[in-house]
């Protein structure tokens, strides 16, 4: 870990502790973090967005996310992993809001089939791709939550291999195969082949 990646643990520590200074010091800290996780996930984005919209939209991410976990004051901060993976689910849950939000369409309600690399691809087409990414990722954190967190805290979260196994206190090896694992039983779910 960087000196910069003690830092945000120490503050999380502070803050979760009752130091509201703290959380004046670590604002800044979680806000460049949460921007290089967004600009990374929202780098996925369709082609046809322009540099204005893309930069609004990951800005809008951004502050809602930070509202959201400033809100979680009461969550006992592990360290700066543990605060990045539940970074990542609130990215998750705002991204897949707003594409229910803009008119998807509900589950079989005329659906179609995606792939999980185009479904990985924010906007690739209408947002029911983000919409069935999610569903599936439900459906497999019913059978395996450890394997679908991997998958939240990598592709929403943008966590490396190394920050993932912290935050679930598993090794990095662990990490590589139950990507590995998820993203095999994720493409079968997106295009419609039977999972066990």
């Amino acid at each position: 870990m960087t000196q910069g990646s003690h830092e945000i643990t120490r503050l999380l520590l502070a803050w979760s502790e009752g130091d509201r200074e703290a959380l004046d010091r670590l604002a800044p800290l979680v806000y460049a973090e949460l921007r290089r996780l967004a600009k990374s996930y929202m780098r996925k984005e369709r082609a046809g967005h322009t540099l204005q919209t893309h930069t609004l939209q990951t800005t809008a991410l951004i502050n809602e996310a930070y509202l959201r976990l400033i809100d979680a004051g009461q969550v006992e901060w592990r360290n700066r992993s543990h605060f990045f993976g539940v970074a990542a689910r609130a990215m998750r849950q705002i991204l897949v809001g707003m594409a229910r939000e803009r008119g998807c369409q509900k589950r079989g309600g005329g659906g179609r089939q995606v792939s999980l690399d185009e479904a990985m691809v924010i906007d690739a087409g209408p947002d029911e791709d983000l919409v069935a990414l999610d569903e599936a990722l439900e459906a497999l954190a019913q059978i395996d939550a450890r394997k679908a967190q991997v998958v939240e805290m990598r592709f929403f979260g943008g966590l490396t291999e190394a920050e993932i196994a912290a935050a679930l206190d598993v090794s990095s090896e662990t990490v590589r195969r139950d990507w590995r694992l998820a993203r095999s039983w994720l493409r079968r779910k997106l295009s419609g082949e039977q999972n066990d």
